[in-house]
Order: structure tokens, then sequence, then C-alpha cells
């Protein structure tokens, strides 16, 4: 029981990191069957995240077949330095230099969605603002003094902290809340509207919820004929109990 109890009180700082400090979620809404909504959010990770975050689990004719994309066509548009179909989706950045340009070498992102789940990935993408003490000038309201630069500012524009933002930060701690995207402003925009940026960050974390489960779309549809022959069985059960008992009763 000792034993247990340390190791549970060992779980709780990592249980704490994976809330992400508290910061109020949006829901992503996201629909893993959606093969055109999964395809635009592979083509989203290859030419904007692949070059920093690996999918170091998942390989690329798993996600061609289940993403209905013609191998020729997946070489051709989301394999850029000549792998092979069958390797997994990794890239050739040094983790020891990486540590050093950015803090800490980035994560991989096969799971990430299962570690932080896809409401807090897709508030994540949306809540970088402008922030000259930080290293790459930006800051993000889900991620406090996160190491990462802002890859979509082009997409999305740069978004600064309202007024009474500001001021809520010039409080003494124990009086600040979480910050959220309702503190942000849009002040520079992008190339995108902020409903078309919406769509791109929600299919990339859709891909990315899939990519953390690929088979999850299949377990779900098998769970509904398990449940349904446990409901038979039940039943068979039950009339073979009555027949055993039948002279008993």
């Amino acid at each position: 029981m000792k034993k247990i109890i340390i190791a549970l009180f060992t779980l709780i700082p990592t249980l704490a990191f994976a809330a992400g400090g508290g910061a109020p979620l949006e829901h992503a809404n996201n629909d893993i069957t959606d093969k055109a909504s999964l395809r635009n959010g592979a083509e989203t990770f290859m030419n904007n995240c692949l070059g920093c975050h690996e999918l170091q689990y998942q390989r690329y004719n798993r996600t061609f077949a289940d993403l209905e994309i013609d191998e020729q066509e997946g070489i051709d548009t989301l394999m850029f330095t000549g792998e092979k179909v069958g390797d997994h989706i990794t890239n050739t950045m040094p983790k020891k230099e990486a540590a050093a340009w950015f803090g800490t070498a980035p994560p991989d992102l096969t799971l990430v969605t299962r570690f932080r789940s896809s409401d807090w990935l897709y508030t994540y993408l949306r809540s970088f603002y402008s922030d000259s003490e930080r290293p790459f000038g930006v800051n993000n309201t889900t991620f406090k003094d996160v190491g990462m630069p802002h890859v979509f500012q082009q997409l999305q524009g740069v978004q600064e902290l309202t007024a009474d933002a500001k001021a809520m930060l010039q409080l003494p701690l124990a009086e600040q809340r979480p910050l959220a995207n309702s503190d942000l402003v849009l002040t520079q925009p992008g190339t995108l509207t902020p409903a078309e940026y919406d769509v791109v960050v929600r299919d990339l974390v859709n891909f990315l919820e899939y990519t953390g489960e690929p088979s999850k779309v299949e377990r779900h549809r098998l769970g509904y004929w398990v449940l349904g022959f446990l409901v038979i069985l039940f039943i068979f059960s039950y009339l073979l109990k009555k027949e055993y008992w039948r002279d008993v009763h």
C-alpha cells in the first residue's frame, strides 16, 4: 500500500502538466471519419510541422491507406526527402542542436492528443500572442512561456493581449486568473480569415487525433457488434438458466 501511495504522488506533477495550467479550453469538434479533413491535416503537418516534430510511431503507408491517399500521390505531395513508404514519419533535426535552439528538443507528436487532448491542442494553436520578452517574440495563453515559434503566424496574423488582460497581469500573482483566447485581439490580419484559420487548425488536430489511435474508428465499429453479441448472449443465457431451474422453481 505504501508503494502505491508513493506512485500516486509521483504522478501528480505529470497530471498537472497534462492539464495545461488551467487555461479554458475550446472544443475542437473533430470528426476522424472525415477523410477530406484528415488529408488536409496531413498536408498541413507535412508542410509546416515535420521539420521539427516527428510522428515516429506512424508509417507513411499506413497513413496513405487509412486516409485513402493514392500511394504515388502521397509520395509526390507528402514525402520530400527520399523516404520509403514503409518508413516511420521522422525528420533529420539533430536533437542536441534542437535543444540548444529551442530550450528543449521539439517533442514527437504521434500521441500528443492522447496526452493533452484534442481540445487542448486546438486551443493552443489558436492562442499565440505577441510578447517581445520571449525569444521568438510570442507567448501562448494555453502554454505560458512556450519555447515554440508561431509557425502559422503568416496564416493567422498577429494577436495581442487586450488592455484588460495586460492590466490583470500587473496584479499580484494571487489575484491573477488564467489567460484565455477571449483576452486576445487580432491586430494584424494574416492571409486567412479567422474562420479559415480555424478550419486549418481543426483539420490538423483531426489528423493528429487519428495518428494517436489509427484504429479508433475500426474499434468503435467493432464495439457495436460486440455489444450486440453480448446482448444476444445474455438473452440465451437467461433462457438457458430458466430451463435448467424450471423443475426447481
